[in-house]
């Protein structure tokens, strides 16, 4: 065990021999810190908190009462193999959060990136891939082998199907159910997620310029309205235009999909 003198823990925390605390690290009361567990600098862990398995978690991230991470998978092939889950830097991780280890089949690893907001009750399952700046709205649950990309927001009680790509700074509209890939900046509503548009709310917040939501507009109705399959209609996207907001749709397409995409 290696706790760094700094480190301020509650009487009543259990870290278990062999755990990495880092400098500034706050430990609450009633918490549990796993034997494989590193926390980085200035981490802070309120009250009855669980972190075990093979857990790393970047500095400055906070993680609220009853969360429970780096226990193993919910996935009856799980036989008890070395897997990971590693959190990056700065994330608010809230009450009552799930968030799993890999699994040998889906490569070992549930990764978070930095900067991200998770709120209370949602559920983060094995061999995701999470960017930054990601939020996921209440009780939402992420399935297995799902990949969210940079500032995508899931809202409340939505469920994504495992293996599904969620694409750049797209949107996922509360009570939906997202059963294929999301194209990047795509706005999905309703019980059985459509792709309704854009995420133009987003999009003019992160300031991006009005020729590119212009030309990620046409895109759009190029990917709805024109001919051949959804994967030419894609290719065609930057015959003529070299926006970089169409180039990263159609990679995002042209790269392959496990589940297909929702499309407009």
């Amino acid at each position: 065990m290696a706790i760094d003198p700094s480190a301020e823990i509650h009487p009543s925390a259990c870290i278990e021999d062999g755990a990495h605390i880092g400098a500034n690290v706050r430990i609450g009361a009633f918490s549990l810190i796993g034997p494989k567990v590193r926390l980085a600098d200035g981490v802070e862990i309120r009250s009855h908190v669980v972190i075990t398995g093979q857990t790393k978690i970047g500095s400055e991230t906070i993680v609220y009462p009853f969360a429970v991470l780096g226990e193993i998978p919910q996935d009856l092939k799980f036989d008890g193999e070395a897997t990971r889950l590693v959190i990056g830097a700065r994330n608010r991780i809230r009450e009552h959060v799930t968030m799993n280890t890999g699994t040998a089949g889906g490569g070992g690893l549930t990764q978070i990136g930095d900067d991200g907001l998770f709120m209370a009750g949602c559920h983060i399952a094995h061999d995701c891939l999470i960017g930054n700046k990601v939020i996921v709205v209440n009780s939402a649950a992420i399935a297995g082998h799902c990949v969210l990309e940079d500032e995508v927001i899931v809202g409340g009680l939505v469920g994504v199907h495992q293996w599904v790509r969620i694409g750049r700074g797209a949107i996922i509209g509360a009570l939906s159910m997202v059963t294929a890939d999301v194209v990047p900046h795509g706005l999905v509503q309703a019980p059985r997620g459509t792709l309704a548009g854009l995420n133009l709310v987003g999009l003019k917040r992160r300031g991006v310029a009005r020729a590119d939501i212009t030309a990620l507009r046409a895109g759009m109705m190029a990917l709805k309205d024109g001919e051949g399959s959804f994967q030419d209609r894609a290719g065609r996207l930057m015959e003529d235009n070299d926006s970089e907001y169409l180039r990263e749709i159609s990679e995002f397409i042209l790269s392959g999909s496990d589940r297909g995409f929702l499309t407009p």
